[in-house]
């Protein structure tokens, strides 16, 4: 079982993944074709982040939570795997749409699209740091002055 401190530490990658990309998303710098290249593959460096760093939760950290005796930690515990699908969704229809081999086209849409992946993905990550982390340190917490 993985400390919250190791997922901690993935969500600063991350969002260091996330400030890295922001500055090459926009028209202008997206017609270069080099930072548009760079540009794919990090999106793309970033959807195989989160796909890893979904899986981990789902092994170490919900079956802590949705085993507890308190229904609230039980249900905050669904509600984020709830949401957890829908973001590995979001990151794989965009993979389909925008991360395809070849030339990566500025457009509305990509910027658009882009921008709300990134902030869905900004938004889970507060929330979990918020409400979610807590709650698995406290269950382990709990589960160490057991032992």
């Amino acid at each position: 079982m993985q400390p919250v401190s190791y997922f901690r530490d993935q969500h600063v990658e991350i969002l260091k993944m996330v400030e890295e990309l922001r500055p090459l998303l926009n028209k202008e710098q997206l017609q270069v074709r080099v930072v548009a290249k760079t540009a794919q593959t990090l999106l793309g460096d970033l959807a195989d982040r989160i796909k890893g760093h979904l899986a981990e939760e789902d092994k170490d950290l919900y079956p802590i939570l949705l085993t507890h005796s308190d229904l609230d930690v039980r249900s905050t515990a669904w509600k984020f795997i709830s949401g957890e699908h829908a973001l590995r969704q979001a990151f794989a229809d965009y993979g389909k749409k925008w991360l395809k081999e070849g030339d990566f086209e500025c457009s509305d849409e990509l910027l658009t699209e882009t921008n709300e992946l990134l902030e869905t993905l900004t938004v889970r990550i507060d929330r979990e740091e918020q409400f979610l982390y807590p709650k698995f340190e406290a269950e382990v917490g709990k589960e160490k002055s057991r032992n």
